[in-house]
């Protein structure tokens, strides 16, 4: 019988694809090492089983120990099916900004998850990095992987995952492409192939908010590079030791949005179900097609499965909320789309102030048209109105008409967004939109500036 004697066993040998439709103005060959055929669905099951087996080696990791480390969630999936099948604890540290299908998945396969804010510097005892360090000083009989430093990660790349590129496509690799997060995929990958042939070309994938790029082209780790990202997986705001920047030839930032929307162009053009730093590396790939020559044969990593992003990238709701979504919108009525079927919210020019408070946290609107005998007469605007209670928190309690602005313009449906861009202004937050129906609805700046995003 052909078998394997635990799921561990399974880790390895994924297969390489050929990319077709996405790469298309690529002249180079394209293929893809896609990961997710591990039995984690990701690239990190090589190292956390490859880091483990160290830690038992030098004695890190005891007979019923408990393994606790900060993850983005593939490695801790990684970690939890080498604690099953060896008899270890898992206890995994995330941020907040991972998706819940990762947290979901980690907690089904036994882990212990601790969810920490994204939004604190590294040293802050809030911080994913600190709270893994404190659950390790305080647990007994507990192993802190640290994958980040430990060099059991890249080491398991250059054993296993360099090679296995090198024999898949005979020899004949000029250019690697991968996001990079720890630095152990890039770097493990990087300095096997090197060994073989010191003219392939690495290039790692970063994202706006990290420090890797400029770090590697001026040595300067500037803390004004460092802020919030969406993407998953890839960027720092430390430098981890397994990254090695010799190892690296050139960085290239791909944006939230261009990561988000090439993740689902994988799946819709190549049929391949990838995560959030696969969309990240094709981008960026594609934003470097002009290195590449029609002889070349450049390998991109695919890191993990696109299920863990069902919320988030593959979502069109999650997607429009942050105006990554292509829909072509062309004019007021694009816009109104997806609220048109709403009644428009208004007030009557001789209710309270209060109402109009009460009005906007209901339904949490910034904007509000005033009417009298069923005409629009003036706006009342969140932002102004705020500034009025706060210099005088009595004015509550008069007449909507006694500090009302301005009524807002009225367009037609076929207003391009050109049109609407020009009347809307920092004087002018909305428009409404006369429909067919005789109905009128609003369009706002937050409209607006998603349309352009």
């Amino acid at each position: 019988m052909k078998i394997y004697n635990n799921i561990l066993e399974t880790i390895g040998n994924t297969p390489l694809v050929k990319l077709n439709k996405i790469t298309k103005d690529v002249e180079a060959t394209v293929l893809a090492k896609v990961e997710t055929t591990n039995p984690g669905n990701s690239v990190k099951d090589r190292m956390a089983l490859k880091m483990v087996e160290d830690a038992e080696k030098s004695g890190l990791l005891k007979p019923g120990g408990t393994i606790i480390e900060g993850t983005s969630g593939n490695t801790g999936m990684g970690l939890a099916l080498v604690a099953i099948i060896k008899g270890y604890k898992l206890i995994c540290v995330l941020s907040d900004k991972q998706s819940k299908e990762k947290m979901d998945i980690l907690r089904a396969v036994g882990a212990e998850v601790v969810v920490c804010p994204t939004n604190v510097e590294p040293e802050d005892p809030r911080s994913y990095y600190s709270v893994s360090k404190r659950l390790a000083e305080e647990t007994p009989n507990s192993w802190y992987v640290n994958q980040y430093d430990n060099l059991s990660n890249r080491q398991a790349h250059y054993e296993q995952t360099g090679p296995e590129i090198w024999e898949q496509t005979d020899g004949k690799i000029t250019h690697f492409v991968v996001g990079v997060g720890t630095g152990g995929t890039v770097s493990g990958i990087g300095k096997y192939l090197k060994e073989k042939n010191p003219d392939i070309k690495i290039l790692g994938i970063d994202t706006y908010g990290s420090v890797f790029k400029k770090y590697h082209e001026t040595g300067i780790f500037d803390e004004n590079e460092i802020y919030p990202y969406i993407t998953e997986g890839i960027g720092e705001d430390i430098l981890p030791k397994n990254v090695d920047f010799d190892v690296i030839d050139h960085f290239e930032k791909v944006t939230d949005k261009d990561a988000a929307i090439y993740t689902r162009k994988i799946a819709l053009e190549e049929g391949i179900f990838v995560g959030n730093s696969a969309g990240s590396a094709v981008k960026g790939l594609l934003q470097m097609k002009d290195m590449f020559k029609k002889d070349d044969v450049v390998v991109v990593l695919f890191h993990d499965h696109g299920s863990r992003y069902v919320g988030k990238m593959f979502n069109d709701d999650w997607m429009r909320d942050r105006g990554f979504l292509e829909e072509g919108h062309q004019s007021a009525e694009d816009l109104l789309e997806h609220h048109k079927d709403q009644p428009l919210v208004t007030i009557g020019v001789e209710e309270l102030v209060s109402h109009a408070v009460a009005k906007m946290r209901t339904f949490k609107i910034s904007q509000i048209p005033v009417t009298k005998d069923g005409e629009f007469v003036g706006m009342i605007d969140e932002t102004a109105l705020i500034n009025q209670i706060v210099d005088n928190e009595q004015i509550k309690d008069e007449a909507i008409g006694n500090i009302m602005g301005p009524k807002l313009p009225v367009v037609k449906p076929n207003a391009s967004i050109k049109e609407l861009s020009k009347l809307i202004n920092k004087d002018v937050p909305a428009v409404l939109v006369e429909l067919e129906n005789g109905k009128f609805h609003i369009v706002t700046r937050h409209d607006v500036i998603s349309a352009m995003s």
